[in-house]
């Protein structure tokens, strides 16, 4: 992990102390920018000295004195005080949604409840029946909350498992002897979220491996080790088992082991149809008895894939949604990549809650390379935002005269808008006029009726100003769950209003999940794949919404920031009249 993020988790974790312990709510309010800084800060922050910590954007000089701490001794000795008096489990009562710190306290004084667990339990048993401010409807949203957090307890987002597998499969291709090392399981397949992170290696040299995995800096137990699989528990919770095949085995065990297990079903169907047998060490003949005679593939994916009749499967595509059959069929599609993308439609910068400035952002979209970029920051119905009609006509401004000055890259200037309860949008519509594009999203009042839901949904759509339906479910995985809304509705009103539906790519929504895109797609509209960035790092947040457009079928022509800027204009424009 790197020293931004753990400082960032510190910091954060002081925050969340100083207000179960009824601290000042400014100052954990100064502490909680301080973490999204420190987190989206794209230097090394270990690397800094006292004025180059000062720099980052909300950070003090108290703060960064116990960065420095952090930094020289590995501990801030102001947390680790506050750890002392108030125990864990009553941290984590409070990411619980709807159970704010001061709640989750109270539980703990009045009931002495300092963890899920007895939480879940005491409501079960009528505890909480005598506390105020806990009424039924408390209890039943606190019990949908708390299966939120085991759920997400369970599992890892797609962003901690990607980047964990890549660091573990980068230390062990440099063991000597290692010829081939990979993911595989859930991470290959990019879910939204992942279980265990299975890595796959092939190797003459195993227990070198093994050595060599065990002994990785984020091993805080190796669960069980053996000549050719070996698991263990990292630092952060996730389990992580290698496993070593001999290298002619490769591909039939990369093949098993990303699964899904109804993929995996289905192509050892096909094999027994063909008189084969297909399992992780390869696809073989069989000899009389039924037992596996002479291996016929298993070098390779496409050696296996191929012997059965079929062409080679994305794995993003293994689910048993139709991919057998469409694979037979000669119509698999030809998925967006990563390198289709052309640029970014839902940014924010330091006008309203990023992290960077409009130069910075703009400098970092055109080191990606990027022929097109839009800053979209939230419009004032989000009063927590400051921003005004001001501000954003002066960073309009600004934008035009910076327009083609990186590298060539084209800037947009659009804004986020909120959709409010009714279906409106912060603007009227001679101010939205001057906008480039408008994303419209929902960022409260989660909780109303399906139809009323529904209603708000398309009315935003039906606004001619609005280009975007941006975050379309407004979930935060293990955090929040989907608004209730008929998407099936909504997305007919997409397809006749001819506004876009976003894949916001940041790992903590992945929203549209694959599901709802796979819905979407039916009725032709067309999406956009936005990095809804706050920091110049999040800009790399890109490849997880890619990796979720592919899990929905789609190809570079379905989404919009593939098309050339002309093609995306003429789109924004709306249709002829």
């Amino acid at each position: 992990m790197r020293a931004n993020d753990e400082v960032a988790e510190l910091l954060e974790e002081y925050a969340d102390l100083i207000a179960i312990t009824g601290g000042d709510a400014f100052k954990v309010r100064v502490y909680e920018k301080a973490a999204r800084s420190v987190a989206g800060h794209p230097e090394d922050i270990s690397t800094l000295d006292a004025a180059g910590l000062r720099g980052i954007p909300n950070v003090g000089k108290s703060i960064a004195l116990k960065i420095e701490e952090y930094l020289r001794t590995g501990a801030i000795h102001q947390v680790e005080e506050m750890r002392g008096r108030i125990p864990a489990g009553v941290r984590r009562l409070t990411r619980i949604p709807t159970l704010g710190p001061r709640r989750a306290m109270l539980l703990y004084e009045e009931l002495g409840i300092s963890s899920v667990e007895q939480l879940a339990a005491a409501i079960e048993e009528g505890a909480l029946h005598d506390l105020h401010g806990f009424g039924p409807k408390t209890e039943e949203n606190l019990l949908h909350g708390i299966e939120l957090v085991r759920t997400a307890g369970r599992r890892s987002t797609l962003g901690d498992a990607l980047e964990l597998a890549e660091s573990i499969v980068a230390e062990l291709s440099d063991v000597p002897g290692c010829e081939r090392c990979g993911y595989a399981g859930s991470l290959r397949r990019m879910r939204d979220t992942i279980g265990d992170v299975d890595i796959l290696a092939t190797s003459a040299r195993p227990a070198d491996l093994m050595a060599a995995f065990s002994g990785l800096p984020m091993v805080e137990e190796v669960i069980a080790s053996g000549p050719t699989k070996t698991s263990i528990r990292t630092t952060k919770g996730i389990q992580v088992d290698l496993r070593v095949v001999p290298p002619d085995d490769w591909g039939a065990a990369l093949q098993y082991f990303t699964g899904s297990k109804a993929h995996n079903i289905r192509t050892r169907e096909i094999a027994v149809r063909a008189g084969l047998k297909l399992s992780e060490y390869g696809l073989f003949e069989v000899a009389d008895g039924g037992k596996s005679g002479a291996k016929i593939v298993s070098r390779t994916e496409e050696e296996v894939y191929a012997r059965l009749g079929l062409p080679w499967i994305p794995p993003q595509l293994r689910e048993d949604n139709g991919e057998i059959e469409a694979a037979l069929r000669g119509e698999l599609p030809d998925l967006v990549t990563e390198d289709d993308i052309r640029g970014d439609l839902h940014t924010h910068t330091d006008l309203s809650d990023g992290l960077a400035s409009l130069e910075e952002m703009a400098a970092a979209a055109a080191d990606r390379g990027y022929a097109y970029y839009a800053v979209t920051d939230h419009a004032p119905n989000l009063y927590m935002h400051r921003t005004s009609d001001e501000k954003m006509l002066a960073q309009r401004s600004r934008l035009r005269e910076l327009d083609g000055t990186y590298r060539g890259l084209r800037l947009l200037h659009g804004t986020e808008l909120n959709i409010d309860p009714e279906g409106g949008v912060d603007w009227p519509g001679d101010f939205l006029a001057g906008f480039d594009l408008c994303v419209a999203s929902v960022h409260s009042h989660f909780t109303q009726p399906r139809d009323a839901m529904t209603r708000r949904l398309i009315r935003a759509c039906e606004n001619p100003h609005v280009h975007i339906l941006g975050h379309p479910t407004a979930r935060l995985i293990g955090r929040r769950p989907p608004i209730d809304a008929d998407l099936d509705a909504v997305f007919q009103a997409c397809a006749r209003t001819g506004t876009a539906v976003e894949i916001d790519a940041s790992p903590d929504r992945l929203d549209l999940a694959a599901e709802h895109i796979r819905l979407a797609r039916r009725h032709g509209i067309v999406f956009t794949i936005d990095s809804d960035a706050h920091a110049t790092p999040h800009l790399d947040f890109l490849r997880y919404g890619v990796g979720t457009a592919q899990r929905g079928w789609l190809s570079a022509d379905d989404v919009l920031n593939t098309w050339p800027l002309e093609r995306v204009r003429r789109f924004l424009s709306g249709p002829p009249d």
